[in-house]
């Protein structure tokens, strides 16, 4: 008899809930199916609407959250699990993973903080949290730069919006600067001449708003330094400084010009 009634209870089950599980199934399919479609059509109408680089990923990752949510609850009430207690108890988790995920949650306020004001756009060259390179994409909870030998570095939104930051690309024109050093004894007139002769040969280095200048900046415990600055395109500062300090390394030793290391000089005493 008990087996009977256990057997007539997973019957009655299969008809009462059978039908509403395969159309749960079938609205969970029919459903992520469409949400793809819908999603494609969104990013055609965000690239129709020229809707800035950096709003994109923001804009399709809620869009595309919301919709799977939407479809969840869908799916749930038809399998015939009540709304209010699921979205009571679903509250309840919310504010435990909330607490639990506080980091997190600050970086998404920080992301959505960084795409309404827009202190930094994606191709911009940035510097913040001690790390410099081109935004490459900003996510709802990090952005990502590139630098120039191809590094990806991922920085958490939440700290980039409430620090201070060096945003390079928001005029076309930047300073470059350069410290290059020659050894006590080397001529300074020479070393400022051969200086002038390569930042002239530079067209990327600019003659205004103000001229390139070269000064004798400091004397170091080793080497008498120059600072070399000049006015520069954003998009041409890292090919400049990068060919700039290899074209001062090969001219200096050609010129007769030595760039020094620290060295230490030992005097030894004999007391008789």
């Amino acid at each position: 008899m008990d087996a009977d009634k256990i057997l007539e209870k997973i019957t009655n089950m299969a008809i009462e809930y059978g039908p509403k599980l395969v159309g749960a199934i079938l609205v969970l399919i029919i459903g992520s199916w469409i949400i793809k479609i819908i999603l494609k059509s969104f990013n055609k109408i965000l690239d129709r609407q020229k809707i800035d680089v950096s709003l994109k990923p923001f804009l399709k990752s809620i869009f595309g959250i919301l919709l799977r949510v939407m479809l969840i609850l869908s799916v749930l009430g038809l399998v015939g699990i009540p709304m209010t207690s699921f979205v009571a108890i679903l509250g309840a988790a919310g504010l435990a993973v909330g607490l639990a995920l506080s980091g997190t949650l600050q970086n998404f306020a920080g992301g959505v903080m960084i795409l309404l004001f827009k202190p930094f756009r994606v191709g911009d060259l940035l510097e913040a949290q001690g790390y410099k390179g081109i935004v490459h994409e900003i996510q709802i909870f990090n952005t990502i730069l590139k630098t120039p030998d191809n590094r990806t570095i991922i920085i958490p939104n939440g700290g980039l919006s409430n620090s201070s930051m060096v945003n390079f690309s928001n005029n076309d024109l930047t300073m470059v600067e350069w410290t290059f050093g020659i050894a006590y004894g080397d001529s300074v007139e020479k070393a400022k001449e051969v200086l002038k002769t390569l930042v002239d040969a530079d067209n990327r280095l600019l003659k205004s708003p103000d001229a390139p200048s070269i000064v004798l900046s400091s004397l170091g415990d080793s080497s008498v330094n120059f600072t070399v600055r000049s006015w520069i395109k954003v998009s041409d500062y890292w090919g400049a400084y990068f060919e700039m300090n290899e074209n001062v390394y090969n001219t200096f030793a050609k010129e007769g010009l030595n760039i020094p290391y620290p060295q230490m000089d030992v005097h030894l005493y004999k007391n008789d």
